[in-house]
């Protein structure tokens, strides 16, 4: 896929005369059907507590706002009403009920966890509710949609499935790692998740096609508190890097894989360490690692993701998550969908969502047809939403992937023993 890539900087430009339309259109669009003038509500359903998650809330009240000082839609303010799901299915669940009989809202944004996007997915057809996941990625929550979609047309996937992932994060490591340092080999590491099932399927078809060997594949409990016995397995492999899927973990396996000196680099998807928190969380333990993120601090992917971090860091004091820059993408998509339909009427929205085009804060976004097996998935590529990766080096966040943008050099850890052929940086 690498060597096929248009560079980041043509997708760019096309971005910027596509994008600078899009939001034109929200201001000059005629006004949604005077059936009411009661705002548009959206219930956001997060993990506060989360690292991960608790950007999701954030961001979509960020969203709101803009959208309100520009006017709101066809002169109806966005009413975002957040709820916390404590990281349980159930309590999601709970969460979308109360939302949709209750509070009355007109669309839903939830969660980045998969296990509750899918457990709320069955509540999204049966209450025929828009439904939007900002940072879920099991392969599953589209495929029910394409499997029937009559039923499950109402769930829309807003962020890069583990498929898409897998494979973006294989383009990575040929690029920073296989190529430059003539890595050969490795073994996967993910928590056991319904994302990472998916993930890691498809990290073993991707890797070998990369000239990375796999070791040793290892799923480990979500509850471990304990990794010795995991990476003396991986050390007795002797891989040139260890590729992860972590997400509903991330500070222990970090932590101990720096105060272990586990002298084997960790790349591939670290949820948790996409946001600027993750460098206190772990008392800098993650110096070195390479993750997959929806963007980068001071990289302009679309004409709106630079004031996007900057304004989002400035107003809670650390940088979104990929999932907060997916939800605040989510609210405009909405918003615009809703302009589209001239109505808030369910099976118009949808009509009007599947429609979408829109430029945000990481990509072009649209949606995936009933032709796809991923149906409502949004599409990935380099017309689209393809993420960067990042390095943590000396404190921050410094975007390494793709190279034609990211100009940022690897660099690892002392303890870090990389292959003997190894070109010098």
């Amino acid at each position: 896929m690498a060597n096929s890539r248009e560079t980041a900087t043509q997708a760019l430009r096309r971005l910027v005369q596509g994008g600078t339309a899009l939001v034109a259109a929200l201001a000059v669009a005629p006004a949604v059907s005077a059936q009411s003038s009661a705002p548009i509500k959206i219930g956001v359903i997060g993990e506060e507590s989360a690292v991960a998650g608790a950007s999701i809330t954030k961001a979509a009240q960020m969203a709101a706002d803009d959208l309100n000082a520009k006017g709101g839609v066809g002169g109806r303010k966005i009413e975002v009403i957040t709820y916390d799901d404590h990281s349980s299915a159930a309590d999601a669940v709970r969460a979308f009920q109360r939302a949709v009989n209750q509070d009355h809202v007109n669309a839903v944004i939830v969660s980045y966890i998969s296990e509750v996007a899918l457990a709320v997915e069955p509540w999204a057809a049966r209450l025929h509710m828009p439904t939007i996941t900002p940072g879920a990625a099991s392969t599953l929550i589209s495929k029910h949609v394409h499997d029937d979609y009559e039923h499950y047309k109402y769930m829309f996937h807003g962020w890069i499935n583990s498929a898409g992932l897998a494979d973006t994060i294989c383009d990575t490591t040929k690029d920073l790692l296989v190529g430059p340092y003539k890595m050969k080999s490795s073994v996967i590491m993910s928590e056991d998740a319904a994302w990472t099932t998916p993930l890691d399927e498809e990290y073993q078809k991707c890797l070998p096609k990369i000239g990375l060997k796999v070791l040793d594949h290892i799923r480990f409990n979500p509850d471990t508190t304990d990794f010795t016995p995991i990476f003396h397995q991986i050390e007795a492999k002797h891989p040139d890097v260890i590729i992860t899927g972590i997400s509903h973990v991330g500070v222990q396996p970090t932590v101990q894989w720096h105060d272990q000196q586990v002298p084997i680099p960790m790349a591939g998807q670290s949820s948790q360490a996409t946001t600027s928190s993750f460098w206190k969380d772990t008392n800098g333990a993650t110096e070195g690692v390479i993750t997959s993120t929806a963007a980068a601090p001071g990289v302009a992917l679309t004409p709106t993701t630079i004031s996007f971090t900057d304004n989002y860091t400035k107003r809670y004091g650390v940088s979104p998550s990929y999932d907060g820059y997916s939800s605040y993408d989510d609210v405009n998509i909405i918003a615009l969908a809703v302009q589209r339909a001239g109505s808030t009427d369910p099976d118009k929205m949808v009509e009007a969502l599947e429609k979408t085009d829109y430029v945000g804060t990481m990509g072009r976004v649209q949606f995936n047809g009933k032709d796809s097996p991923y149906t409502h998935a949004v599409k990935v590529g380099k017309d689209y939403m393809a993420g960067v990766a990042i390095q943590w080096q000396d404190g921050k966040q410094v975007c390494v992937w793709p190279t034609d943008i990211c100009k940022a050099k690897l660099k690892f850890p002392a303890f870090i023993k990389l292959p003997q052929q190894a070109a010098a940086q």
